[in-house]
């Protein structure tokens, strides 16, 4: 691998820095208001609900909002940890959402820390750089770094788990366990997905470590995720008088998603009429009724769910401009995603050499990407994969360096 001339630490806070002013003129452009723009409309909805929160009226709404909430009803819809960043940050500053823009930059910052660490581990130093560099300068990750939606925080909490996940393959111990509990305790309460994720991730661990388990620090760790989900239960119980994990969005974008009215082609902006037999019940009890019958889609006319799903792929992998765009839209998927995608694939071919150590990684993109497929597929649902894909382009990047500086070198030979 080619070496670097001066600190490594150095060009990471470079990297930092680049970033950090770019994601903050971004912050700055999109200002002080929260208004439904394209690609972020639930910063919209978020801006408003943090707003009741404050004013007393909990998590509501004012009038009917999207997909069905009826006016000064409780709603679990949307995530209660954003919403209450949100909230906090308004007690603190008045509503200004740029406040808000500015310290979500500030946080992200840990993004590009934390892609360094995962391709340090996985590949080496310079892989680690690489990689946080071409975060820094990713499109998609300025722009939604710096709107007010989930996506910040959750790909943070996703890059903690996997980070925490090779720490603890690598050296199981109480405080790896504990600290891999934390992470997807965090994550899950942002969004909620992460919890099916989970179990497929810990199986992995404890098959690679099963000679080196200690049950306790699992259970530790287990008991921490637990920790995090339990209170926002008994809030929902004690809200609805039903049960409710955490939110009640899957069961609606899963119904949506599989919709007849989608027919065989998705449509990102079709939303689906809740039934009117729904109407007047509690979210929980609409969340799994919902759920059952989108259930119900598949089953009973497969070879359309089928079509439906392959129709998905052009929406979640979308590389061409649009007309349907506008051209900053058209030019921050073309700076992204489009131009990484070669150098994503090329990566992810040369990390078949260390497939193990690699698996994390692999295992989250398949099931991330399965999901959306499955469900709503969106360019901005996609984020976390991207951010780990990176970690595979940066392993290309540095590779083509490598051969540029130094052609008879292995690009794996720093990987461990």
């Amino acid at each position: 691998m080619f070496k670097l001339t001066s600190n490594p630490r150095q060009w990471l806070i470079v990297i930092i820095l680049v970033a950090l002013i770019l994601r903050i003129g971004t912050a700055i452009w999109l200002g002080d208001s929260a208004e439904p723009i394209s690609g972020a409309f639930d910063q919209y909805s978020y801006d408003a609900l943090a707003q009741r929160v404050l004013a007393g009226k909990g998590f509501s709404f004012p009038t009917h909002w999207y997909p069905f909430t009826l006016p000064d009803e409780p709603t679990a819809h949307w995530s209660y940890v954003y919403t209450l960043y949100l909230a906090a940050v308004y007690a603190l500053a008045g509503h200004h959402p740029l406040v808000a823009r500015l310290i979500q930059v500030g946080i992200s910052s840990l993004h590009i820390w934390l892609i360094f660490r995962i391709g340090r581990r996985l590949f080496g130093e310079a892989v680690g750089l690489v990689a946080a560099a071409l975060t820094a300068l990713y499109a998609y990750f300025i722009f939604f770094n710096a709107a007010l939606m989930t996506q910040t925080f959750y790909i943070l909490a996703v890059l903690a788990v996997i980070d925490r996940a090779l720490d603890v393959i690598a050296n199981p111990t109480r405080r790896g366990w504990i600290g891999l509990g934390i992470a997807i305790g965090v994550g899950a309460v942002i969004r909620q997905t992460l919890l099916i994720f989970s179990p497929v991730l810990l199986a992995w661990i404890l098959w690679n470590i099963r000679r080196r388990i200690e049950w306790r620090a699992v259970f530790i760790a287990i008991a921490i995720i637990a920790a995090f989900i339990l209170p926002w239960t008994i809030y929902n119980y004690f809200t609805f008088h039903d049960f409710l994990l955490l939110n009640s969005n899957g069961g609606y974008w899963f119904y949506s998603s599989n919709h007849p009215g989608q027919a065989t082609n998705f449509n990102p902006n079709f939303a689906a009429p809740l039934p009117d037999d729904l109407r007047g019940l509690r979210e929980p009890a609409i969340d799994r009724e919902l759920y059952r019958r989108g259930i119900n889609f598949i089953l009973v006319e497969p070879g359309r769910f089928a079509q439906l799903t392959s129709s998905r792929f052009q929406d979640y992998f979308w590389i061409s401009p649009s007309e349907d765009s506008s051209l900053l839209s058209n030019l921050g998927r073309v700076l992204s995603f489009t131009f990484y995608l070669p150098f994503m694939l090329i990566g992810l071919a040369l990390s078949i050499r260390a497939w193990r150590v690699c698996m994390p990684l692999y295992l989250y993109i398949a099931f991330d990407t399965t999901l959306s497929l499955t469900t709503w597929a969106a360019p901005r649902y996609r984020l976390p994969s991207d951010a780990l894909l990176i970690v595979f382009a940066g392993l290309a990047v540095a590779g083509l360096l490598a051969r540029m500086v130094l052609p008879r070198r292995d690009p794996l030979k720093n990987g461990k």
